[in-house]
């Protein structure tokens, strides 16, 4: 009988507030099959930290600490990075071949989103080819649900889009009360949200208001409308209702924003000259409004993916599930696929876990469909409601509480010993 080999389970990109739920289901399911999995490490801070042979020791942490990751959000516990592994690093992949040869890796779980199935895919392709036996496993994940394709057949929902969703829902609904209160000085109340170009997110803001009671317009980057479309149909609505919420994509084409962008080559609109929001305030300001008082705005930024007071208590349970379906994947299917969530046929929302190829995902993205926004352009459908209501769950989650501070998982700084000569990046290089 084989010994058991050991793991590494790494997050990459953007993080939510259950993706260390889906990394505590890879670890105590791992945990479950003794005779297969051996010490479980994390590349600590992703791909990079395989890179430079930082592997913190999952085994050595504390059950309560592992237990905690349910309500921890974001990537504090494990870190994450935004390292892409480009065609032309060859020494990036086969310094992760030769990690993997030092510390008997043979499992490699990675939380991301498309582009990181994609560097799953590529260490799994490079292993083979080296003659390692990896099997390399994805976990879905990201705030933006754009992994998958356009029919939502190889994977309904990402982990962590329904907590973002949750989020804008409580969002909305807090600041549909600011505004009817300063409605005679502050008419206009223009909030910004994230997800690129991809109308996910935005479109959540319509769960807090299903019935359309409140005066809220959704500008999607895939509305196709300008600044002009918009100031109209901001004043049309203020001749009705005095005031407006309008709830705009970050992505929203407003012209030059003095854009910086990642490694993945995605524009960081954060971290840009210019926000959408106060463009379009400052737009709305100047055409005038038909109202008295002022466009005023917010921008909600990392909080919408941090904020675990706002979890969906589906999202973690499903972030937990697909975490031990990798898991099962490696057992009984080997290398090469993700974890998937389909949703089942019926009235009552149930999903099934899956499997599908990391080639089918591995750089893929879905857009939103055209068939959800309406035909005035400024809101979504019923039939977007009906897919992401059951999302967002029903109730708050428990986060524990010690002296009055939220309580989350705090991991021992143990790591594996070195093995390898030091290593730079193959990127960092000057």
């Amino acid at each position: 009988m084989s010994k058991p080999k050991n793991v590494v389970v790494a997050q990459s990109g953007g993080p939510s507030p259950v993706i260390n739920n889906s990394l505590r289901g890879v670890i105590e399911t791992c945990k479950e099959f003794s005779d297969k999995f051996g010490r479980i490490y994390a590349g600590y801070h992703g791909v990079e930290g395989i890179l430079k042979e930082e592997l913190l020791d999952l085994s050595a942490q504390e059950e309560e600490e592992i237990a905690l990751l349910r309500t921890t959000p974001a990537a504090g516990s494990i870190g994450t990075c935004r390292y892409k592994l480009k065609k032309g690093q060859q020494e990036d992949f086969e310094r992760i071949v030769e990690v993997f040869k030092a510390h008997n890796i043979r499992y490699f779980f990675y939380i991301g989103g498309n582009d990181s199935m994609d560097t799953a895919n590529k260490v799994s392709i490079l292993a083979r080819e080296k003659g390692l036996e990896l099997v390399s496993v994805g976990v879905p994940k990201t705030i933006d649900n754009d992994v998958g394709d356009a029919e939502f057949k190889l994977i309904d929902h990402t982990p962590g889009y329904g907590s973002v969703a949750r989020y804008w829902t409580c969002y909305i609904q807090n600041a549909n009360e600011e505004n009817a209160g300063s409605s005679p000085s502050d008419p206009v109340l223009v909030i910004q949200a994230m997800g690129r170009k991809i109308g996910f997110i935005p479109a959540a803001a319509r769960l807090a208001d299903p019935k359309r009671e409140m005066p809220v317009q959704i500008y999607l980057t895939e509305s196709g409308l300008s600044l002009q479309e918009m100031a109209d149909r901001v004043n049309d609505q203020l001749k009705t209702t005095g005031r407006v919420i309008v709830v705009v994509s970050e992505g929203f084409p407003v012209g030059d924003l003095g854009e910086s962008k990642d490694s993945f080559g995605h524009t960081q609109f954060s971290a840009s000259k210019q926000t959408v929001e106060q463009i379009v305030i400052n737009y709305l300001n100047q055409a005038g409004l038909k109202a008295r008082g002022s466009a005023r705005g917010q921008v909600p930024g990392t909080d919408q993916r941090d904020a675990i007071i706002y979890a969906s208590t589906v999202d973690l349970d499903e972030a937990y599930k697909v975490g031990q379906k990798a898991v099962l994947i490696a057992v009984e299917d080997g290398d090469g696929y993700m974890a998937t969530i389909l949703r089942k046929a019926g009235l009552i929302y149930t999903v099934e876990y899956d499997k599908v190829r990391l080639e089918e995902v591995a750089n893929s993205e879905r857009t939103f469909p055209k068939g959800w926004i309406t035909e005035n352009k400024i809101d979504v459908t019923n039939d977007f409601v009906k897919y992401a209501r059951p999302l967002i769950g029903e109730d708050w989650v428990s986060v524990p509480i010690l002296g009055g501070r939220m309580r989350f998982a705090r991991f021992k700084p143990v790591f594996a010993e070195k093995k390898c000569l030091e290593y730079i990046p193959q990127a960092y290089r000057k």
